[in-house]
């Protein structure tokens, strides 16, 4: 039972410091970015569970929706995206952090090269291989 607090207090503490809207800022717009219609269509969509979504809006160590720009992480010619200093600390050091499972195939997947979508009821994502992979993991799951 000790064990479970401790887990659960470590929980909360890296989530309360991974959703600190003073630790988070923006990252320079590439210039693909600075496209303002794709901005202004993408501020107008709302995305939902088993929608794909922008690469940019996803922290990739909380494997989160956040519904905004995150922190850009450049690591071996990628780009990796982090809500908070820790978050953006962690990519560069950890592989696991980049990697992912494609629920699909069971593959391993870097997250900088991955279909990304929503998959769970709190914004959780999961990555895939290809938008392809997607849409078929997408097929499985409504004809079940």
């Amino acid at each position: 039972m000790k064990y479970l607090v401790a887990i659960i207090a470590v929980f909360v503490l890296i989530l309360t410091a991974c959703t600190n809207p003073e630790s988070s800022s923006e990252a320079a717009p590439t210039s693909s970015e600075k496209d303002t219609t794709r901005h202004v269509a993408a501020a107008a969509k709302q995305y939902k569970k088993g929608d794909l979504v922008p690469t940019e809006e996803v922290c990739m160590v909380n494997d989160a929706f956040m519904e905004k720009k995150q922190l850009l992480v450049k690591y071996e010619g990628k780009a990796y995206y982090g809500c908070c200093e820790m978050c953006k600390e962690r990519i560069p050091k950890e592989a696991a952090v980049r990697m992912a499972i494609d629920p699909l195939t069971g593959n391993k997947v870097d997250k900088a090269m991955a279909a990304i979508a929503i998959t769970g009821d709190q914004g959780e994502v999961s990555y895939f291989e290809s938008e392809e992979n997607y849409r078929k993991y997408l097929e499985n799951i409504t004809n079940k």
